[in-house]
């Protein structure tokens, strides 16, 4: 209920915003004179905006099980699965979530967790983490999805990227009416957009979309903060998670599908788009935080 909450409100402070500011600056009335309907245009930025990011969300779990190729561990088939049902168990009562799906996929190190509630999330693991990894850094690794879930990140970022999305869409096309209207000025043909109005708004659907990927990619990092300090919290110390964090820098991580986690660039401003933060800022954000 309460995410259901966030999500109405967040969509009304959205609408409200851009209203508000395009009446501060004029931007209604002249738009409105213009033949835009701005009020039509908020509710299609809005629908557009968190169209595609609510769908992704609620598909989540279908798709990464059908992209990473993830077999969902119904029943146990030798000790070691059992072990991750039972750990991914305790865990989840620990943050007082429903119990996740739990599943394996092939591939070099690495683990996820998605799905649209956090009553019934998907956590997976690869083969590469479970070959490479102690069991308590596994262990630790898991806290650290069962966190992502208990904290609501797969919502919040759905959240974030939808406002962003709205953002884009309202802006590219304001700014391109705006174009348009500039370069057609003392034209008698009004009929509709001209082709101003057109490669402005791809163009700044482009260039705006950047920008947005910037802001949710520095949220996303956040988020991997909060995560590893979660996992220490389910455990109980710090000091596995650490561990794990320094095996997974000394390995090559496996690349997951983009619709379970977006891949990081390295190097240059490449650094801007990255998901995750570097591995020795997250072990050296853990030393420093408190017991």
């Amino acid at each position: 209920m309460k995410r259901i909450f966030l999500f109405l409100l967040t969509n009304i402070a959205v609408v409200a915003v851009l209203g508000i500011v395009a009446s501060l600056l004029g931007v209604n009335r002249f738009l409105t004179a213009n033949g835009l309907n701005l009020s039509a245009l908020l509710g299609f930025a809005l629908i557009m905006g968190f169209g595609g990011a609510i769908i992704s969300l609620l598909i989540s779990k279908p798709v990464a099980k059908w992209s990473a190729g993830v077999r969902v561990i119904n029943n146990p088939q030798n000790a070691d699965e059992a072990w991750i049902v039972e750990t991914v168990r305790q865990l989840a009562d620990r943050a007082q979530i429903g119990m996740p799906e739990v599943g394996i996929f092939e591939g070099e190190p690495n683990a996820f967790a998605t799905g649209a509630f956090r009553n019934s999330a998907l956590v997976a693991v690869s083969t590469g983490l479970l070959q490479g990894m102690t069991k308590e850094e596994i262990e630790a690794v898991i806290g650290h999805e069962i966190a992502h879930v208990a904290n609501g990140d797969m919502v919040t970022m759905t959240l974030i990227q939808g406002v962003m999305n709205t953002f884009v869409v309202f802006l590219s096309r304001v700014i391109g009416y705006a174009v348009d209207s500039f370069l057609r000025r003392g034209s008698d043909n009004n009929s509709g957009p001209g082709i101003g109005y057109y490669v402005s708004t791809v163009v700044l659907d482009i260039v705006l979309g950047f920008a947005a990927a910037i802001v949710v990619a520095w949220f996303s990092r956040h988020r991997e903060f909060r995560a590893d300090a979660g996992s220490a919290q389910l455990l109980g110390r710090k000091q596995p998670m650490m561990n794990a964090l320094a095996r997974l820098g000394g390995m090559q991580p496996g690349e997951l599908p983009k619709s379970v986690q977006a891949m990081g660039i390295t190097g240059g401003i490449g650094q801007l788009f990255a998901t995750h933060p570097p591995i020795e800022e997250r072990i050296a954000a853990l030393q420093n935080a408190p017991r």
